[in-house]
């Protein structure tokens, strides 16, 4: 039985997947370098825990300050060695990656299950860096994480029966169904999603229609919540040049080099809805 869960990274999805974990009653710890990533995360997760009841139409399960009670922000690594379950959320780069799970390999208890939500590397790989890679898992959830129903697994090459029934059952118990996948980079989803954004990209470059217009045409067209640039805006256009760069790099397909426009972005800081403006512009009140 898994008793507390760690969250390693409290960016945008790390800091949902705390939130998500706490509010179905697990004690939380959330691994950050930054204390000013940790203060927020704290406030982002007090906001949408009164938020999110009211936006979505459901009962609250936990009030903000019974949520925030479960979780232990923590700058350390090394208080992690109580848990039995990690979930990882760093940025998407493997040069991080590789040397974290080095670290958490140490530091963890030898039973725990070491998950990783990675947009597009490759899980066997990551699994190499450990002496335990039965125990390593994907685990890609999706943005807003309280609110999103599914969760793609993916079973790396030693990964057990075990480890993979133990995070399915988990995972049922915050609620998020769940679909098993091959260990292929980008996985399905970001193998078609990265594709469409970096073509709308490739619209608006060339000045073929404007971000509000390719938005309109995938809502109205074909009935999608939100359209490629908006989901973009959501991710974090940080995390989406990441994704097309580990993309282009697994399978050497020039289909997946990014947008210049994307780079520009970046460039810029104009990340999406975390910096208040990607290709819209948000107001964080």
């Amino acid at each position: 039985m898994i008793n507390a869960v760690g969250v390693v990274g409290a960016g945008t999805i790390g800091t949902g997947v705390a939130h998500a974990f706490a509010e179905a009653g697990y004690p939380v710890v959330l691994v950050d370098t930054s204390e000013e990533a940790l203060k927020t995360a704290r406030e982002t997760i007090a906001g949408n825990a009164r938020l999110l009841p009211v936006v979505v139409g459901r009962a609250p399960t936990r009030t903000a300050e019974e949520i925030l009670a479960l979780i232990t922000p923590s700058t350390e690594l090394g208080d992690l060695r109580d848990v039995g379950y990690v979930v990882e959320n760093v940025t998407e780069k493997w040069d991080v990656k590789k040397d974290l799970y080095r670290d958490l390999d140490r530091v963890c208890a030898p039973e725990c299950v070491l998950a990783v939500n990675t947009s597009a590397i490759p899980i066997t790989r990551l699994a190499g860096r450990t002496s335990r890679p039965d125990k390593v898992i994907g685990n890609h959830f999706m943005n807003p994480v309280p609110v999103m129903p599914l969760v793609e697994i993916i079973r790396g090459f030693h990964t057990s029966e075990a480890t993979l029934e133990a995070s399915r059952r988990l995972l049922a118990d915050i609620g998020k169904d769940t679909i098993l996948v091959g260990d292929s980079s980008g996985f399905v989803t970001n193998r078609v999603l990265m594709l469409t954004i970096n073509e709308a990209i490739f619209l608006l470059h060339e000045q073929v229609s404007s971000p509000t217009d390719i938005d309109r045409l995938f809502k109205k067209c074909f009935g999608h919540r939100m359209g490629p640039m908006e989901t973009a805006d959501l991710i974090g256009l940080d995390t989406v040049l990441y994704s097309l760069e580990v993309l282009l790099d697994e399978f050497k397909d020039p289909k997946y080099r990014p947008c210049p426009l994307l780079r520009r972005y970046v460039d810029a800081g104009l990340l999406g809805r975390k910096t208040g403006r990607g290709f819209h512009v948000y107001d964080h009140d």
